[in-house]
């Protein structure tokens, strides 16, 4: 597999400035040997836009979107209407075994990079309840060295909206094919962390 980082615009989605502050939301995907983290992307000023257009996919009686557990129809209706909205996904992935957690602190550093590099004032990751302690440890040490940087992280439920994005696009992008086509509008980078 060859190594990528696409940096481009796709379906009229413009890539953000790059010296613009964003937020950044982080959830995973496991796909038989393979660990994907998709971190999506947005700028402040979206943040209650999307956080409102996001609610609205909800069917009634909704509480949250878990796309592993949406029907296809459901899931196709999903992918499409998060795939026109104005944010970017960053798609990390690595090779696994039976454990992924080393997969996953892989990603979290190099993702921890390119979000420094983007001035990113915050990082929002999915809990793991008992298993967040490793990532903030791998968190923690990746900061180490970052000079004046005002990036604060936090583990959240699934309740925060902008966590579905990434939910859905780590999902679409592992399962390949139509679902990786469905979700490609806001793929900005893809990132194979074998191939460095």
């Amino acid at each position: 597999m060859i190594t990528w980082l696409l940096n481009r615009v796709r379906s009229g989605v413009a890539i953000m400035n790059r010296t613009m502050t964003v937020h950044a939301f982080v959830d995973e995907s496991r796909r038989g040997f393979r660990y994907f983290v998709a971190a999506a992307i947005a700028q402040p000023t979206h943040l209650h836009t999307l956080r409102r257009d996001l609610r609205k996919l909800l069917i009634p009686n909704q509480r949250e979107i878990h796309f592993a557990k949406e029907k296809d129809v459901q899931r196709r209706k999903l992918a499409d209407a998060i795939a026109q909205l104005p944010i970017e996904v960053a798609m990390y992935s690595r090779m696994c075994g039976r454990q992924d957690e080393s997969a996953r602190q892989t990603c979290l550093r190099a993702m921890t990079q390119d979000l420094l590099r983007r001035k990113a004032q915050r990082l929002v990751l999915d809990s793991r309840s008992q298993s967040d302690v490793i990532d903030r440890a791998t968190l923690s040490h990746a900061l180490r060295d970052a000079e004046e940087s005002r990036f604060g992280y936090d583990h959240l439920s699934t309740g925060e909206p902008l966590l579905w994005v990434a939910d859905v696009a780590a999902w679409c992008y592992g399962a390949g094919a139509e679902w990786r086509k469905r979700i490609a509008p806001i793929i900005t980078q893809e990132i194979d962390l074998d191939y460095p």
